[in-house]
């Protein structure tokens, strides 16, 4: 079994590489600007918020925004990563870093699309160690102002957040797409990496999340496959629950704005998990990640409004 661990680690790290005993939602609320939230589960399912409900980390600037939140932990099982949408326009995302989820690095704005003028926004941003290359791959959608194509996902490489190779498009299923996320496992059989988006059409109307699979982290990626959730759905995240996948999302419409979920264990037939999940209420567009024991427990102990 640790060879196998190892194994699947080596093809690609993620959360599923650790050997863990919890699950942790990290989220945000409207409109953004009070900072990033964390939730525990036991179950994977049914997720309690954490520090009694209070953000787990405040913008370091009044005002600041803190949206789409995306943390992972680094390759050598020492410390987290975490992004985060830095604003509605512009061409930055937020970067920070933790070895222990309780005391974090400064906020820092990353420029990553500065060598692109006309570049209209940074959102959702993601990144994922590529352990064959050695560095991390961050991938985000952007849009550009005077064009018409709209979003579509970008992505660059960097091995310290400091330095970054330039921006290049990571896919284009020639419509509009944002909320890009991707999980490395037994997807459809086969040891590969599913990339999950959400189909922004607007005519007609789709707002829905697909998925398409890849024998790398870069792809490339097969035909996109049919929604998988209905309309006005964003924000997908996947997790291992046992035997299943579970694509957890934001659907952002009232009068049923809420988080849902579906699961499956082929990637074929999916079903609502709606009944049996509990999460934080107004939570939005988050990610998820493995923590052990030891490290839920800690998590649990705080009460002081937020982490510094």
């Amino acid at each position: 079994m640790r060879r196998l661990l190892v194994l699947v680690c080596l093809l690609g790290c993620s959360a599923a590489c650790f050997a863990a005993d919890a699950y942790v939602f990290a989220y945000f609320k409207e409109p953004g600007t009070s900072g990033i939230y964390l939730a525990l589960s036991r179950d994977g399912y049914k997720f309690v918020p954490l520090n009694d409900g209070q953000p787990w980390i405040k913008p370091e600037r009044p005002g600041e925004i803190m949206r789409d939140v995306f943390i992972t932990r680094d390759p050598s099982g020492d410390g987290f990563r975490m992004v985060w949408t830095w604003g509605w326009k512009g061409d930055s995302l937020g970067y920070a870093e933790s070895k222990d989820l309780m005391t974090w690095s400064a906020q820092r704005e990353v420029p990553i699309m500065g060598d692109f003028p006309a570049v209209r926004n940074v959102w959702a941003p993601e990144t994922y160690w590529d352990a064959k290359a050695k560095e991390w791959l961050l991938i985000w959608s952007s849009s550009f102002n005077g064009s018409d194509a709209g979003n579509r996902i970008w992505a660059s490489r960097t091995r310290d957040f400091r330095t970054f190779s330039k921006p290049e498009v990571f896919f284009d299923p020639g419509f509009v797409v944002i909320d890009a996320t991707m999980f490395h496992g037994l997807v459809a059989g086969r040891e590969q990496w599913a990339l999950v988006v959400k189909d922004q059409t607007e005519e007609p109307l789709r707002y829905q999340v697909r998925w398409a699979a890849g024998p790398t982290v870069e792809g490339p990626w097969v035909p996109l496959s049919g929604p998988i959730t209905e309309s006005w759905s964003e924000g997908p995240s996947v997790v291992r629950v046992g035997d299943e996948f579970v694509v957890y999302y934001d659907h952002y419409r009232a009068p049923r704005a809420r988080y849902e979920g579906v699961e499956t264990k082929d990637w074929v037939h999916w079903e609502s998990v709606d009944d049996r999940m509990d999460f934080p209420q107004g939570a939005k567009h988050g990610s998820f990640f493995r923590v052990s024991e030891a490290e839920a427990e800690r998590l649990l102990s705080r009460h002081d409004g937020a982490a510094k």
